[in-house]
């Protein structure tokens, strides 16, 4: 009986996220807390930012008709500081200001204070010729009233924060977390700190899975429940399942979802749902599973990663994150890709798509980490990022190549 043929990462991951329903709980939370969480409504300005014309610079307000020509004098009236309003400026008088201090009725220009020159407690000299409207932020230059400043769907930047409180939002409407429920399995696994390296048994590894897909669930905003090493009796795995499904949007495993593995996860999960057990044309990556927990209320979604560290870290930034991201509603859960050089040769065409683990070099260019098996971890700690290889494709040292940085992708 012949395979079926490798399911394409653009074939599976529009599958997957079909079946991403948007959570419908909605929290208000205090913009201090929002960084990370995803608009659940659109935001509209109430006012205009800034309020009114102010300065951009520490310096004087005055009237450009006043200044047509280098070296004017001019008699200081007054002072204004950030946070107060000063009186008309008139004809051959300027105005002490600050930055962010809105511009004087009257003035319709100002000087930085390095191109003027205090003569004395009441007069200054303007050194340069002065064009109308300089130095001066208009009223609305960053947001008009009635703008809408943030969209539904957006994954909140220390940057939205800002704009949401310069708005006047002290509380953000935002979609509740996902909640996840993490298992591992594997008789071969052991947690750091149960067994002294020294003390290893034949054939374990410590769960190092574990730690960095607890951690990306974190950064993507999930509320994790680890619920540790998968019992390793039928009845006790399904027992763990079905409890985890009453109260988690998505349970996530590595580890027994290759073809022929023998495990629990995957009979238990068939008893109680379903799940579809894919092999996709990915390296790292190939096996992935995907399914559904039965529950009174909703179904809670399975997936389940291959064992191998990279392959692991890699399917779940290819699949895993933006499933969740879907299920936050965000609409664009796709990745930017950038052009960089390659400064090394691969000249082995694989019949999967490869994200081959590079690092940028003093040149600008990429290096790659000499070896890419999915059981070096180390290849994504020295790494800052993947090179993208579609199938069938070689690389040539100075050819150009699609890079997807870490940082973006974990961020």
């Amino acid at each position: 009986m012949s395979r079926p043929p490798l399911l394409t990462l653009d074939e599976a991951l529009p599958k997957l996220l079909a079946s991403a329903q948007v959570l419908s709980q909605i929290e208000s939370v205090s913009t201090f807390d929002a960084d990370g969480r995803v608009l659940a409504q659109d935001v509209v300005s109430a006012l205009q930012v800034p309020p009114q014309d102010n300065s951009s610079m520490d310096g004087y307000a005055v009237r450009s008709a006043d200044c047509a020509q280098a070296n004017a004098v001019l008699k200081v009236t007054q002072r204004i500081p950030a946070g107060s309003y000063g009186t008309t400026l008139h004809p051959g008088e300027a105005a002490r200001i600050f930055t962010g201090a809105p511009i004087p009725d009257g003035a319709d220009a100002v000087v930085m204070q390095e191109d003027c020159e205090a003569l004395d407690d009441s007069q200054v000299s303007v050194k340069s010729t002065v064009s109308m409207g300089q130095w001066i932020r208009r009223s609305g230059e960053d947001v008009m009233r009635g703008a809408k400043v943030l969209q539904k769907g957006d994954r909140l930047t220390p940057a939205a924060l800002g704009m949401a409180a310069s708005v006047g939002l002290a509380q953000l409407e935002v979609v509740r977390r996902p909640r996840v429920a993490l298992f591992s399995t594997g008789d071969e696994l052991v947690m750091p700190g149960d067994i002294s390296p020294d003390k290893m048994p034949a054939g374990a590894i410590y769960n190092s899975n574990r730690f960095f897909l607890r951690a990306m669930l974190q950064r993507l905003g999930c509320e994790v429940t680890d619920l540790g090493i998968v019992p390793d009796q039928r009845e006790a795995t399904v027992e763990a399942l079905q409890s985890a499904a009453q109260q988690h949007d998505l349970i996530l495993t590595s580890g027994g979802v290759s073809v022929g593995e023998e495990d629990h996860i995957k009979p238990a999960v068939e008893r109680l749902g379903s799940l579809n057990l894919w092999q996709l044309a990915i390296k790292p990556g190939k096996p992935f599973a995907y399914g559904n927990i039965q529950t009174a209320h909703a179904p809670c979604h399975f997936m389940g990663l291959p064992g191998n560290p990279v392959s692991s870290f890699v399917t779940f930034l290819l699949l895993v994150r933006p499933f969740l991201l879907a299920m936050q509603g965000v609409k664009n859960t796709d990745i930017g890709r950038s052009t960089r050089i390659a400064h090394f040769d691969w000249p082995r065409a694989d019949k999967r798509r490869e994200f081959l683990r590079v690092k940028h070099n003093a040149l600008g260019g990429l290096d790659l980490f000499p070896n890419q098996s999915s059981g070096v971890l180390t290849s994504a700690v020295w790494g800052d990022g993947v090179v993208d290889n579609p199938a069938g494709q070689t690389i040539q040292k100075g050819d150009t190549v699609q890079f997807i940085s870490f940082a973006e992708w974990m961020a």
